[in-house]
């Protein structure tokens, strides 16, 4: 897969600078090639001299040289890049990228290519979330640019919150997804989120999903070249502009639009569909009306759908569990009832992994009765493992059945 890869990093100023060595390290050793421009500020964290050690590669400096070199380098290292990585991804640089700037060696590289490019954002959580930011990454998206992160935790000014550096392994699974799937074309459906069933126009049963765990898992799929659909039931989660999604409300219309996408190669029912729906009452029901006794039907089965009942079935099916107790027992009957070919479970009575929580821990169960653990950790990088692993069994099963 990684064979004769090659990869142009773009390391900018900023104190995540040097976490970028494990990552060229790591990538070396498995055969990518890696060529590094270094900004000015980036400079100051880490030098030339590291980074060309560990790669085992030249070393470019931000800005325009007039000597033996004048081949146009610009134009030279977007052509010979597969790939670009501008890691950490400084709000200076994603603002000179969103506006086309062309007064450096940088932003003249980008201009001139066209490779895919991932940006690992890192910087101030004020600064990240300034609508200035939020716009210039908006525009990026739109422009296929790929945003990896960031993470939510203790950021170098000492202040907590989301602008952290993506953690340096999903910045690498990224990466290897995306190379992984490029000759591959695939398809996926991805549920998410709570669904509501009203009782008049004001109730509704629900739950407390909030459907962050799908999003980045079709997130992830669309950065490594799957072509994903997200079905999202309602939240307030932000979905970036570069997601295909259809909101919904109630299961009936999550199961709609479930039926109307297939076929998909692949189907993750991450979603927390209501089992039971009520007659609704067209007007509201004044408090001394209402009858406590509800009459509760049940909604379609999408997971039983998916997995037994209709023609277009995908190569791979994958349902999720919320449990509270014996979680693999149950998820493991969850899996034969339900014939799907993955079972993801977590611990829902765990207030700090799941529902409203921007972490989770999941159990992977596999029909083969295999059983794989994600240790707790964002649920952005639970997403980059998941979908690694379902990248890896469609390279190596194209063409037989998924266990």
């Amino acid at each position: 897969m990684n064979k004769s890869k090659k990869i142009l990093l773009i390391i900018s100023g900023g104190i995540a600078a040097y976490k970028i060595l494990d990552l060229v390290k790591s990538l070396v050793t498995q055969n990518f090639e890696i060529k590094t421009i270094l900004t000015k500020t980036a400079e100051k964290f880490i030098t030339p001299l590291s980074v060309s050690s560990l790669s085992k590669n030249k070393i470019y400096q931000n800005k325009f040289e007039i000597g033996e070199e004048i081949e146009m380098d610009h134009i030279a290292l977007s052509r010979w890049a597969d790939l670009i990585l501008i890691a950490p991804a400084t709000a200076n640089i994603i603002s000179n990228i969103a506006n086309g700037f062309s007064h450096d060696f940088v932003n003249t590289i980008i201009l001139a290519s066209d490779k895919k490019v991932f940006l690992a954002p890192a910087m101030n959580v004020k600064m990240w979330k300034n609508p200035a930011t939020k716009k210039n990454v908006e525009t990026i998206i739109k422009r296929n640019f790929s945003i990896i992160g960031p993470s939510t935790g203790l950021l170098a000014c000492g202040e907590f919150g989301e602008g952290k550096m993506a953690d340096i392994n999903e910045i690498e699974t990224t990466i290897k997804n995306y190379f992984s799937t490029k000759n591959i074309k695939l398809k996926a459906i991805v549920t998410a989120g709570p669904t509501r069933e009203y009782i008049d126009p004001v109730r509704y049963l629900t739950n407390e999903s909030s459907g962050l765990q799908g999003y980045h898992i079709a997130k992830k799929m669309n950065e490594c070249g799957i072509d994903t659909k997200l079905i999202i039931g309602p939240t307030q989660i932000h979905i970036d502009d570069n997601t295909k999604i259809k909101r919904v409300i109630s299961a009936n219309d999550m199961f709609e639009a479930v039926k109307e996408s297939l076929p998909v190669d692949i189907a993750v029912c991450t979603a927390a569909v209501a089992d039971f729906k009520i007659q609704k009452n067209k007007t509201k029901i004044k408090k001394e009306n209402f009858n406590l006794n509800l009459t509760l039907k049940p909604n379609i089965d999408i997971l039983n759908f998916v997995s037994n009942h209709n023609k277009y079935r995908p190569k791979l099916v994958i349902g999720f569990a919320a449990e509270t107790d014996n979680l693999i027992d149950n998820a493991k009957i969850k899996l034969k009832q339900k014939r799907c070919d993955w079972i993801i479970v977590n611990d829902i009575t765990n207030r700090t992994i799941g529902f409203n929580s921007n972490n989770n821990e999941v159990s992977i169960i596999k029909k083969n009765n295999s059983i794989e653990k994600i240790t707790k950790r964002e649920k952005a990088e639970v997403a980059s493992i998941l979908v690694h692993k379902i990248i890896k069994n469609f390279s190596k099963n194209e063409n037989k059945s998924i266990n």
